[in-house]
């Protein structure tokens, strides 16, 4: 396991509902430890003990089978007890309220409590009624903190590095946690960014989160060392905000010859689920030597189970012990 002293471990916030606010020392010590479960969880016997006895409870308003499933396993790996709540078939449905829900949790005693809301805020109120740890698995358009920890865990092994590297967020960031997460945690460890979309996608005033603005891809990519793609939320739009399909590809679509504007050892990365053909092509996916879109899936895993071992074994309580 890892190499930090486990008596020497503090983790200064009860919850972990964004990025913003945490410093560089918390997001290193977040990744530290994720590093020291990437080989672990190669290995025949994957099981720990040391949230055993303790409760999660995965409460998805949204459909995501990746970060739900992401979840599941980094719980059960670390010998938690998990249960997911459907949503779906719940009383939450037939119009429970969310302060409701927080009063059923709270008889049940869970440790962490992992929430996924399409309302942004939604998350942080709930931690505001539980007696208990929160993670924030993505707010509407708030943020998504496990995905920023899995890319930059992802960036870091492959080069080494954060700090000093130029990185290209591309696509629609109007309606993306998943930017503004990674935008506050690149901005944290030293990383330059870059944001590239049409116009239409881009949210007013966002050079005020300390990053550049372009509109054209080749422009945008020149030099940079990680091109991470968003896929278009159509979910989240009501109205046009670009003519077809067929037209985005031409102009935003990640292919080689946009690419080539890039460093020539260009990390692709995508949080996925990814629009085959729409934001990326399926050749540059694919590049088995450039793209780094599974091991992200993989280092989901490692990052969720640090996650939740800090916040169960090593955060602040209620009573502020």
């Amino acid at each position: 396991m890892s190499e930090i002293a486990l008596d020497q471990i503090r983790f200064p916030h009860r919850h972990l509902l964004g990025i913003e606010g945490l410093s560089q020392d918390v997001i290193s010590l977040l990744l530290d430890r994720a590093e020291s479960y990437v080989e672990h969880n190669r290995q025949t016997d994957k099981t720990l003990s040391m949230l055993g006895g303790r409760t999660i409870i995965n409460l998805f308003y949204e459909d995501s089978t990746r970060t739900r499933t992401s979840f599941e396993l980094a719980g059960k790996q670390l010998g938690g007890n998990v249960i997911n709540m459907s949503v779906a078939t719940s009383s939450v449905k037939k119009g429970e309220t969310l302060i409701d829900t927080a009063m059923t949790l709270n008889a049940m005693h869970p440790d962490v409590l992992v929430v996924r809301h399409n309302d942004s805020g939604a998350v942080q109120l709930l931690s505001e009624k539980v007696n208990c740890a929160v993670i924030n698995a993505g707010d509407g358009r708030h943020e998504h903190p496990t995905q920023a920890l899995l890319d930059a865990l992802t960036i870091r092994r492959r080069k080494g590095r954060i700090s000093g590297l130029l990185v290209a967020i591309c696509g629609d960031i109007a309606h993306s946690r998943v930017a503004r997460s990674n935008i506050h945690l690149l901005n944290a460890m030293g990383a330059q960014v870059r944001l590239i979309a049409p116009k239409t996608l881009i949210p007013s005033s966002i050079e005020r989160l300390g990053v550049e603005v372009f509109n054209d891809m080749n422009e945008g990519l020149k030099d940079c060392d990680i091109v991470m793609m968003l896929r278009l939320q159509t979910e989240r739009m009501q109205g046009g905000f670009f003519p077809s399909i067929r037209e985005y590809f031409h102009f935003f679509g990640l292919d080689y010859e946009k690419l080539a504007n890039a460093r020539e050892d260009a990390l692709i990365m995508h949080p996925g689920p990814m629009n085959r053909g729409v934001e990326i092509a399926s050749e540059v996916a694919d590049d088995i030597g450039r793209s780094a879109i599974r091991e992200q899936v993989e280092m989901g895993v490692a990052v969720r189970m640090a996650c939740l071992e800090l916040l169960t074994l090593y955060a602040p309580k209620e009573d502020g012990s």
